[in-house]
This record gives structure tokens, C-alpha cells and sequence, in this order.
């Protein structure tokens, strides 16, 4: 290392790599100055999505409260926790009848975010999305035309670097080769469906270890089969995540090399494309399955569906379908938050130690290596928080929070590992963080969709909105007694069991609106579906304005860059006419 460089590092470490900064700014100047303008933008923008988790979070936080300020007086809570109801077995085998008041702790907890502040929150988050991604653009824009790169062109700077290294190389020329494309393409698409498989292997593994739990001498268990499947489910879910992201990266390497892309730009372009969209459905089919198909294929009563004939599907859990998601949720999202950050920073701090008594360590070639992804991993590790924070919010509004939390030491951890405990990554010229635009936009359209989908589909919203209106005590006006009395009763339909002895004492219960006789569902389940589709219209085409009003309305670039940059443009042109 230079003394130059020494001292831009050292002053790196007292201003911006060390814990006492946390609640500070950062240098982004400073930081560009020594790793070069895509290290320098990657940390301007995740300073500033943290930055604007703030709102995010305080808003979630509002509607956590909210539920917990009808903690113990929401009388749908008094309906439950005060029920007499009797419900059917949760499984085949050794599995007894339960009371539904039972799910008296668990009902409240699934009311904290099964609100109607949900829906507002919901609505909040999609137009928050947009709105963070227009204000990034007019963030960046500030700092670009200050480093004055406003003007770069990627396919120019590719060329200019081929010349250097040999003057005499002719300019690798562009090529497209559909039988190279069909075969990636394919590729692809049995990747995506080995990873769904391995979502059907967890359902397979979940409904299995219901049973067994079930089926078990240790009470504790057997009485919440369900739940500790799930809980199980999600843990082995994360296992899953860890081992199929080396197995993705590597399969995202062949395919870019199958393609033959010209410059090494578009090639990390390609294997951001292709790595996202592997993690996306490793990280999120199950949540899909949990959010949108879980307790809604298993059948009923008499008929449950069942897996290779034996095991029966399994339910959501009896407090509500809600529930399961915010607990896969909050589990992946914590593990995957905490176990990440403690191996990202512990690691190379252990490699470090041989070199602790070397003078000058920090410069030593010793220290942990780093390669042209090394900053494509930061950047892929907050896409897919971002993911968490925006798609399924509705089920967990804390999510935004656990995001502010963990990217204020996300922060200090990548810049105390970047400027002491790895080599310096060789800086590069940029304007913009790339591909990565277009990703965060294309979540931003899912976070609407999925948002939708699990107020309109999953959640019980739907349900009490026509309960209160078409079938409650105020459905006709009357003002006696409170609306979404009943409410709980009205959602439970009689089962007629096999057994004679059971069928003799009493006819247990079931969540699902059908008939008594057949099975078949009832008018006010058709009526109920209706709404629910009605709700996911309006809800995402509502939202969808919002975003384009929020986008149409906050310019791309501050009026002083514009002007800054058209007088530039002016002076070039007066210059070139001379």
C-alpha cells in the first residue's frame, strides 16, 4: 500500500469502519475516493433503504400496537377463548377431538397482524416501494453528477479497458445464438422446478412429522403437532436455503458460460438474473405454498386429501392460515438475519489472526480475498431482504423493523470487513447499481400482487367484512348487540364421523362454510369467494395508481443536477464549435 492510500484507509477506519459509528452518516466521498464508485454506490444505497425503513417501521409498528390494543377485548378473542365448541382430530391416528378455546393464546397472536390495519399497511408498503425507488434515483443523481460520471458508458469503458491491457485487440463483437438461449432457457426452468420440488419435500416432510409428533408419548407434542411441524418445517426450510445457494451460484456460473456473453458486464448482469431468480423460489415458494395453498387443498371430513394414499394433507394451523406464514416468516427471516451476519464477520476475523502481529497487517497480501462478486453477494443479501420486507408484509408488519435493526449493523459489519479483514477490491467506474434497478422494480409489482393475495385469500378480513355486513347481528341494522358477535360460530361447520361411538356423544366442528349433509359448500362461501376476488382487483389496481401517481410525481433527478448537467452540455457544445 502507498502512504496515500494508508492514510485514506486509516481515516476510513476512525470515520466509518468502527461500531461507535452506527448512528452516524457516511462518507460516501470518501469511500468512493478509495474503492471507486460501485463500492461507493452500493453503500449510498443501502444507507439509503435504511433510511427510509425508518417510516416503514414506525408504521408497523402503529399496527402492531394496534392489534395489541384489542389484545383482550376484541370479541372475536372472548368468542374463541370462552368456546364450547368441540373440533375434529388434527390427524388420523391417536389424534383425539380438541376445544376450540383451545387456540385462545394463539388466536390473539394471529390477531396483531390479522387487522384491519393490515390492509392499510399493505397499501403503505406497495406505494413505499415505489417511493423509495424514486427518491434512490434522485439520491444517486445528487452524487453522480458531483463525481461527475453522469455521462459514462458502460460498452465504452469495456472497450477502453480492452485497449489498454492490448492495444492491438479488435473489440469482441455481439453474437446471439438461439440454440445457446433454448438450452439456458431450459436450464433454467428445470432449476426452478427442482427447487419447487423441494418445497413438495417439505410439505411431505412437515405432514410426516405431524404424525409422528401426534403419534408420540410426549404430550407437549403431540397436543401442538401441527405447530411443531411447522416450526420444524421452517428450520429445515433455512437448511435448505443454505445448502441450494452454493448450488446455485454454481449452476448460474455454468449457464453464463454456456451463453458466451460478450464482456464481463454483461456477464454479471446474466448471473444476477439468473441468481436472483433461483434464491427468489428457493427462499419463497414455501412461503407461497404456506400463504396460498395451504389448508385450502386438504379436503374435508370423510374425504381428506392424503399423500401416496396414507397421510393426510396437513391444516393450517387452528388459530388461522395467517398464522403459519408469520411464523416460517419470522423464523427465516431471523435466522437468515442473525447466523449470516455472525459467519460474515467472524470468518475472516479468524483468518486475520495469524496476521495480527504483522506491522502493516492491513495491507499484508494475507488478508481475506475478495473476487468481482464480492460486492454482487452484499448486494443479493438486501435484495432479498427487501423481498421480505415488501412481499407477504401483511403477514408480518414487524418485518421492516427486524430490516432497520439489521441494516444499522449491517452497515459498520461490510465496512469494518471491507476496509480491515479483506484485500482492497479494485475499483470500478460506474453510474448506477445496474441490473439491480430492475430487480427492485419487479419486486415492487410482486409486493402488490402477493400483498393482495393474502388480505383477499388468506386472511380473515374477507370473511368478517361480509359477516358484518350480510350475515352479523347488524346486518339489519340493529345496534343491540356488537357486530362480529357470532362471528366465530358462523365459521364452523358440523362433521359426521365415521365412528359410531363418537357420532353418538356429539358431532364435532370444523373450520369451513358447508352444509351439514353433503359436504358441499354453502352460499355464504361462494358469497365470501366473490368478495375476496372483488378485493384483490380493486386492492392491487388501487394501489397500482398510487404507485404511478407516487413514480409521476417525484422527478428522477433533483432540478439543480438537471441544470448543473445542461450546463455542461452547453459549455461542451459551444467548445466542439469553436
Amino acid at each position: 500500500c502507498s502512504g496515500f492510500q494508508k492514510k485514506k484507509q486509516r481515516e476510513l477506519r476512525q470515520s466509518w469502519a468502527r461500531w461507535t459509528a452506527c448512528f452516524q452518516g457516511q462518507p460516501i466521498t470518501a469511500v468512493r475516493n478509495y474503492f471507486g464508485e460501485k463500492v461507493a454506490l452500493y453503500y449510498l444505497w443501502l444507507g439509503w433503504y435504511t433510511y427510509l425503513l425508518i417510516p416503514a417501521a414506525a408504521v408497523g409498528l402503529v399496527v402492531f400496537l394496534y392489534g395489541l390494543a384489542f389484545f383482550n377485548s376484541s370479541p372475536l378473542i372472548k368468542e374463541v377463548c370462552e368456546s364450547k365448541a368441540v373440533m375434529c382430530p388434527l390427524c388420523d391416528k391417536r389424534c383425539q377431538v380438541w376445544q376450540l378455546s383451545d387456540t385462545c393464546t394463539y388466536t390473539k397472536l394471529s390477531l396483531l397482524f390479522d387487522n384491519g390495519g393490515t390492509v392499510f399497511f399493505a397499501m403503505f408498503m406497495a406505494v413505499w416501494a415505489t417511493l423509495f425507488l424514486e427518491f434512490w434515483k434522485r439520491h444517486r443523481a445528487s452524487y453522480v453528477c458531483e463525481w461527475k460520471v453522469s455521462d459514462w458508458n458502460e460498452e465504452e469503458d469495456d472497450l477502453i479497458l480492452g485497449i489498454v491491457n492490448n492495444p492491438d485487440a479488435e473489440p469482441k463483437q455481439y453474437k446471439h445464438s438461439y440454440l445457446r438461449s433454448t438450452l439456458v432457457l431450459i436450464c433454467v426452468t428445470l432449476m426452478i422446478l427442482v427447487i419447487i420440488g423441494l418445497t413438495h419435500a417439505l410439505v411431505v416432510f412437515r405432514v410426516m412429522a405431524a404424525v409422528m409428533m401426534a403419534e408420540g408419548s410426549w404430550k407437549l407434542l403431540s397436543d401442538h403437532s401441527n405447530l411443531g411441524s411447522m416450526v420444524l418445517g421452517a428450520f429445515l426450510h433455512y437448511v435448505v436455503i443454505t445448502v441450494m445457494t452454493r448450488i446455485n451460484r454454481i449452476v448460474a456460473r455454468k449457464l453464463c458460460d454456456i451463453e458466451e456473453t460478450r464482456s464481463f458486464s454483461a456477464t454479471e448482469k446474466s448471473f444476477t438474473v439468473k441468481m436472483f431468480t433461483f434464491q427468489f423460489f428457493t427462499y419463497f415458494s414455501s412461503l407461497f405454498y404456506v400463504a396460498f395453498f395451504l389448508g385450502r387443498i386438504n379436503g374435508h371430513p370423510g374425504r381428506y386429501s392424503r399423500i401416496a394414499g396414507k397421510w393426510r394433507l396437513e391444516e393450517c394451523h387452528p388459530s388461522g392460515c395467517l398464522t403459519d406464514l408469520f411464523i416460517q416468516m419470522a423464523i427465516i427471516m431471523t435466522l437468515k438475519q442473525t447466523i449470516s451476519n455472525v459467519f460474515e464477520f467472524t470468518v475472516p476475523g479468524a483468518e486475520l489472526c495469524e496476521n495480527c502481529k504483522l506491522r502493516d497487517w492491513f495491507c499484508n497480501y494475507r488478508l481475506d480475498d475478495v473476487n468481482s462478486f464480492s460486492l454482487f453477494n452484499e448486494f443479493l443479501e438486501m435484495v432479498i431482504q427487501f423481498s421480505f420486507t415488501t412481499i407477504f408484509v401483511a403477514a408480518f408488519p414487524l418485518a421492516p423493523l427486524l430490516a432497520l435493526i439489521n441494516n444499522i449493523i449491517e452497515i459498520r459489519l461490510d465496512a469494518i470487513k471491507m476496509v480491515t479483514l479483506e484485500r482492497r477490491i479494485v475499483p470500478k467506474k460506474t453510474n448506477d447499481i445496474g441490473i439491480w434497478t430492475e430487480v427492485l422494480e419487479a419486486i415492487g409489482v410482486m409486493a402488490v400482487i402477493a400483498n393482495g393475495l393474502v388480505i383477499g385469500v388468506s386472511s380473515d378480513f374477507i370473511p368478517r367484512i361480509v359477516y358484518h355486513y350480510r350475515y352479523g347481528p347488524c346486518a339489519n341494522g340493529s345496534t343491540a348487540a356488537d357486530c362480529m358477535a357470532g362471528y366465530i360460530n358462523n365459521t364452523l361447520s358440523i362433521a359426521h364421523m365415521a365412528d359410531p361411538d363418537i357420532r353418538n356423544e356429539f358431532l364435532p366442528d370444523y373450520k369451513d362454510y358447508r352444509s351439514d349433509g353433503d359436504y358441499s359448500f354453502t352460499p355464504q362461501f361462494w358469497l365470501i369467494l366473490a368478495v375476496r376476488f372483488a378485493f384483490v382487483i380493486l386492492f392491487e389496481h388501487v394501489v397500482v395508481i398510487f404507485k404511478f401517481v407516487a413514480a409521476w410525481c417525484v422527478p428522477s433527478a433533483p432540478m439543480q443536477v438537471k441544470n448543473v448537467r445542461l450546463l455542461d452540455k452547453f459549455n461542451q457544445l459551444k467548445q466542439e464549435n469553436r
